[in-house]
């Protein structure tokens, strides 16, 4: 196991250090610049969309509203990343890892815009839902199918399989630290769970993310706001902190501004999945008049994940003075912190918000999964197969080590990450030309812009389902 753990650690580190940082860095900076930073002059423009409702479906068919999508794609961005991946990035690259998450959310939230308004442009009619996402526009958009399996394959294995035993891992440890529950029992009943959610499909998914995403983040929000109002006085102390890590002239000698550079993109991509190709999915599946819609929501959902709760974790932690020698990591390093600011009740309200999240998470992670196994193939028996897998690594992730788990998810998550980034930079001018049709329909009046398809010629033979 330990040789296992140290070679996928030695490719991670590859990734990681070069090509990944590179891509996700370059992207996010041309197309917040190509869209002439679109995640800030239309943050009003979100936060109207995301009271659409679903458009009047076809007979026989069940359609998800823009806020169901929102929450589905929060579900999975909203899980053990911010609780405990904010933690491990604490704990390894200093507080400074926090400043360049924010960084990752703020530049590549246009990343998350273009992925998601190119999954509406080139979804397709399921049988009685809408469905697309990466896959799709590297076939239809790319004409490369081989693309579209490789990619169907790599974010099945990454959601499905190995982001799946992280939050299950992460569920089972905040479990025994608060109440000493057996891993083996808490994995086994989070499995059954998880299997009785995934055979009812998108609609029922749909349903759960949309009560426990809202409960949840908005509970955990007004515990870290408290939090931050009884430290008020700190507040500029932290900032000053997170932002003299990053920078630091002490911080670059030791070399660990590097390492807050790394963890902070790290973590910060495993928590809001900006251009990873993964909320392109659920993107795809919603019912709206203008694709652009779905790729300001979505743009919404990093923000709300990273700035947001991700930051939350970040204060509270840094407020508590909890230790940041690596002793304590993980959701672990957050319970610790909670007991210091609130009493033995902070690490089980931990261990419970780590249940919701990470619950939220795994049926939210599944759905991509399943997404892209019908883009493979029809048959119902794969995807009754990999199903069952899926309830095979939840029950995996209770029982393998926290470095174990991590390694596997950043490894295939840099790959598919890798995949999806090509894919969009190649199609990205095709979402600078739907974002241009919508400003001129909002500028010339129309208070809810509608694509038609046959204004754009560019995109005529492209819109299937427009």
């Amino acid at each position: 196991m330990e040789i296992l753990n140290n070679w996928i650690s030695g490719i991670n580190d590859i990734l990681w250090s070069y090509v990944l940082i590179i891509m996700l860095l370059g992207c996010a900076v041309w197309f917040t610049l190509k869209t002439r930073f679109v995640q800030f002059r239309m943050l009003r423009e979100m936060i109207r969309v995301l009271g659409d409702s679903a458009n009047k479906a076809h007979e026989g068919e069940k359609h998800i509203s823009s806020f169901q999508a929102f929450a589905v794609s929060l579900a999975s961005r909203v899980g053990t990343g911010n609780l405990a991946g904010v933690a491990t990035a604490i704990a390894v690259g200093g507080p400074g890892a926090v400043f360049w998450m924010w960084i990752i959310a703020l530049l590549g939230s246009a990343s998350a815009f273009v992925e998601s308004t190119l999954a509406q442009l080139y979804k397709r009619r399921g049988k009685d839902s809408f469905i697309g996402g990466p896959a799709y526009y590297m076939r239809y958009g790319l004409g490369l199918s081989w693309m579209g399996i490789l990619f169907a394959i790599l974010i099945s294995v990454t959601f499905g399989f190995a982001f799946n035993s992280v939050q299950s891992n992460t569920i089972c440890e905040a479990m025994q630290g608060s109440f000493g529950f057996d891993p083996k029992i808490v994995g086994a009943v989070l499995t059954v769970l998880t299997l009785a959610v995934i055979f009812g499909g998108i609609q029922r998914i749909a349903k759960v993310s949309s009560v426990i995403v809202p409960m949840m983040a908005l509970g955990y929000v007004a515990l870290a706001l408290g939090i931050v109002l009884f430290n008020i006085t700190e507040l500029p102390a932290v900032i000053k902190l997170i932002v003299g890590n990053a920078f630091g002239w002490e911080q670059a000698v030791g070399g660990t501004v590097g390492a807050a550079l790394m963890q902070g993109i790290k973590r910060g991509l495993f928590s809001n999945e900006a251009g990873m190709g993964s909320a392109p999915n659920v993107a795809a599946t919603a019912s709206v008049t203008h694709p652009v819609k779905q790729g300001l929501i979505q743009t919404l959902g990093v923000f709300t994940d990273t700035l947001l709760i991700c930051t939350c974790t970040a204060f509270i932690i840094l407020f508590s003075g909890a230790p940041l020698d690596g002793s304590v990591n993980g959701v672990q390093l957050t319970q610790h912190a909670l007991t210091l600011e609130v009493g033995k009740a902070g690490g089980i309200f931990v261990a419970v918000a780590i249940f919701l999240f990470a619950f939220s998470s795994i049926i939210g992670n599944y759905y991509y999964g399943e997404a892209n196994i019908r883009f493979i193939t029809p048959k119902k028996s794969v995807l009754y197969i990999y199903r069952l897998l899926v309830g095979g690594m939840v029950m995996f992730g209770a029982l393998a080590s926290l470095e174990l788990a991590w390694s596997l998810a950043d490894i295939t998550m840099a790959f598919m990450t890798i995949c999806n980034l090509v894919a969009i930079s190649l199609l990205s001018k095709q979402a600078f030309l739907l974002l241009h049709d919508y400003i001129m329909q909002k500028r010339s009046g129309i208070k809810s812009p509608v694509f038609d398809k046959n204004k754009l010629p560019e995109l005529k033979d492209k819109a299937e389902c427009w």
